[in-house]
Order: structure tokens, then sequence, then C-alpha cells
């Protein structure tokens, strides 16, 4: 069981089948050997044969097998059970986009400057298995989805979840859920696109979330149409392979659902991918319990129900972003990108365009911004830098590049890395806001932790 609700709670979450208790835990039925989502359709069964999990991999481990109904694969992700390590979330979401199919354990680890000894112990205390188990567990689940929602072929699904081989896939496919892949397999009409369900808690604000992005968007990079955000990307891997596509998402028919639709040239990147569009859409956040902690803490008068963090796909993205947007409005900043982006993007389509490269902007003159010289200086120094050696470097190495303070590091690690403890106390926004809220007294943040992050949205969104 998680440490964050007890058996009473975990019973009546699943009898009403609470929506907002979707990914948190996980019921596996003794007497059918099946394990569910607490929303699962199906006649509750007794509380004597009930046995709760905090996520699913542990589930399996005991020897039960999905539900084919209401489907393990698609409930969001839960960081409840993970704790406050950073180490031990970024094992996670680098094992959720798949790291161990392209490197090892012990580059993994040196990737996270342990020990590949600790970081089993790691797994081992927090989780109770191995980091291989996660990741294989992580895998199988993925493949599971894509036989569910997709027409692509079995050995298309067993590249895309990171199987170097049919028979690999299928024997641990058997081993993990005690099901093959022709149980799961429907027959679908074959599509150009790829359409894939994501989960999510309640409360999800949507038309909130569109209205940010509709005002950044950046013509031919991003797009809002009606109900559906889209963008173009770049992926690559840590053996140096890439990928390029678009997405789009849009609320899909089922409850606390949105659709994913995907056009990518490389099948073996969607698992990193629907990682990342998780993680920009905010997805896995547990918005009741961030809401209920900033309410107490005094923001009860500014919170707005249902707000997520609308990320940025790429930590390069986000610091051009944050440069360019210094001192001046978001339509000045907007303006200031599609400049950028007309001259100097790489066209994915006839219609799209991809987010220049850090060596095509430190290559250029900049002479299509009209800015201050220091500030397009800061620019090319900030894209020449990640070009030579930003990609693998810690977003804080930021500033010790002239021109790039502590505010744009915050702001990045907010936006394109996820952090949800940022509280940006120097944004004139933030003081603003937070002048009208307390009336002029001092304010102590501590109360927030560790949603700052959440706490900086919510006063933009009260003073706008």
């Amino acid at each position: 069981m998680t440490a964050s609700l007890n058996h009473t709670e975990y019973q009546r979450a699943r009898l009403t089948r609470d929506a907002r208790f979707d990914g948190l835990f996980f019921i596996a039925v003794k007497t059918t050997g099946i394990f569910c989502r607490p929303v699962c359709p199906v006649v509750p069964p007794l509380e004597d044969n009930v046995e709760y999990f905090a996520h699913a991999a542990l589930a399996a481990q005991a020897g039960y097998r999905p539900c084919l109904r209401c489907r393990p694969d698609s409930a969001p992700g839960s960081c409840a059970w993970r704790g406050t390590d950073t180490t031990f979330t970024r094992a996670l979401a680098l094992l959720d986009a798949g790291e161990l199919t392209t490197s090892d354990l012990p580059t993994l680890a040196a990737r996270l400057g342990i020990g590949d000894r600790y970081l089993r112990r790691l797994f081992q205390e927090r989780l109770g298995m191995s980091p291989k188990a996660y990741a294989l567990f992580t895998q199988v689940m993925f493949a599971k989805k894509l036989l569910h929602e997709t027409s692509l072929s079995v050995t298309d699904i067993a590249d895309a979840a990171g199987f170097n081989s049919l028979r690999r896939f299928n024997d641990a496919f058997r081993k993990q859920l005690q099901l093959s892949p022709s149980a799961i397999r429907r027959s679908r009409k074959a599509t150009p696109e790829l359409r894939l369900s994501l989960a999510y808690r309640p409360p999800l604000n949507w038309s909130l979330m569109l209205d940010f992005w509709r005002k950044r968007c950046v013509r031919g990079i991003e797009w809002v149409n009606g109900e559906r955000y889209g963008r173009t990307f770049v992926m690559r891997n840590s053996a140096g392979e890439q990928a390029r596509g678009y997405f789009e998402v849009c609320p899909a028919d089922g409850d606390h659902q949105l659709q994913l639709t995907v056009s990518i040239d490389k099948p073996v990147f969607l698992k990193p991918l629907v990682t990342r569009v998780r993680q920009i859409l905010d997805l896995d956040a547990d918005i009741q319990q961030i809401e209920q902690q900033l309410g107490a803490a005094g923001f009860h008068t500014v919170l707005t129900p249902g707000l997520r963090i609308p990320g940025i796909w790429h930590p390069f993205e986000a610091g051009v972003r944050a440069i360019l947007g210094q001192q001046v409005s978001v339509a000045a900043a907007r303006t200031h990108l599609e400049r950028l982006v007309d001259a100097l993007a790489e066209p994915l389509n006839d219609t799209h365009k991809l987010f220049p490269t850090p060596s095509a902007i430190a290559a250029s003159d900049l002479a299509m911004l009209k800015m201050p010289a220091s500030r397009r200086e800061t620019l090319r120094r900030f894209a020449d830098w990640y070009h030579q050696q930003g990609e693998e470097k810690p977003v804080t190495d930021w500033l010790a590049l002239k021109g790039i303070g502590p505010w744009t590091v915050d702001y990045v690690q907010m936006r394109a890395l996820g952090h949800t403890d940022i509280w940006l106390a120097s944004d004139l926004g933030v003081k603003k806001a937070l002048a009208q809220l307390t009336e002029g007294t001092a304010f102590d943040s501590a109360a927030l932790k560790p949603w700052r992050s959440y706490a900086t949205f919510h006063l933009w969104h009260y003073l706008g």
C-alpha cells in the first residue's frame, strides 16, 4: 500500500470508482488473479478477496494479470510513491523514457552520478524491484497499450516498446502479464497516424491550458485549433538516433481522457514520446492534493480549479523563449520567436517546421531580431554553449553564461523539466499578485512546498 492512503480510503475509492484516485493504487482480486484500476466498471469484489498495490508493477510481480476491461496500462501515473529523492525521480523518468533500451545499467547510474549497486538498492528500497525489472514492466505495459489502441503490426509494436527481437517480446509479455500478445490484439483498420488515449485524474482545466498556449504559439511550430493543441518535435536518444514528427492532443470521448494523435518517422521513439507528452501536459499531477495544500496555505482565493503547468518541449527551446521574453510582453516575445523560426527553422513538411537548432542560432548574426545587441549576444552565446556541451549539462550550469540569471534557470526548470517547487520570488507578476493577496504583509512560501511552481502559475492567472 502507499503511505498516503489508509485501508478505509482505498476501500471507499474503489467502491465509488472515484477517478481522482485513478493510478494512485491498484486493486488485485485473489479469486480471479486479476488486478484493476479503481475506476474499473466490474462488480466490486468482497473486501476479503482484495489486495491493494501502490504500483501496477508490484501487482504483476505478485502474480496477478492486468484486467482487459479497465486496462491498467492506461492509468495515469502517480508520483506519491516516489518520495522526494531527486535521484530516484530522475531514474524513473529515464526508465519511463526507455533509457535501458539503448544503454545499460552502469551507464544509467553514471548519468545519475551514482554507482549501479546503489541504484539497485535504491529501487529495491523504494519500489521493491530492480531497475531492470521496472523498465521491462513499463515496456510490456506500453506494448499492451499499443496492441489495444493502434493498428501497428506486432513486430512494429515490439520495436516501439524497445525489444530487439519478436521472440524476446513474446516471452517477456507472457512472463510479465501472463497473457499473449495475440490475446490482446484486435483487428483495426490501418491509419497513417497513431491515436492513443491519455488518462488523467480530474480536475483538468483544458480550456485554461489551451488559452495559455494560444497566446504563445509560435507559427509553424505550435498550433491551437478549436479544442486541439499540436506541435512539432525532434527526439534524440543516448545512442545518437533521432526521430521527427508532430502530435496533436484533444479531449477524448471517454471520461478523464485526452486523445493523442501522432505522426512520427521512427516508431521506436513512441514510448519516450508518450512519456514526454504526458510531462508537458502535466497529466500525472495529483491536482486534488496540490490544490488542497495550496488552499490550506492561504491561496484559496486565487486557486483556479484544474490548473496544470503547461510544459515546453525541450530545455533548449525553453531557454531561448526565456531569453527572448526578458523585459517584453508575451506578444512581443512571440514576435521575436516567429522571426527566429522563419529565418532559421528547418521544415518538417509543407506546413510545419522544427524549432531552430543550437548550431543554427549560434551561426546566425540574429539580425532579424529587433532587440538590444546585448540580448542577441546572450542568445548566440547560449546557443553556442548548448551546441558544444549543453545537452548533458544541468540547467544550473547556465548561470555561468553572461546574460542568464536565476529567473531564466528557474523558469526553464519549471516549464521544461517539470520541477514542482520553483518559486519565482523576483518575478514582477508574482510580486504584484502577492501584494494583492496579502495586502502588503510579508509572505513565507514555505507552506506551499513542494508545489510552489503551481502557486506561481495560480498567481499569474489570478493577476491576468
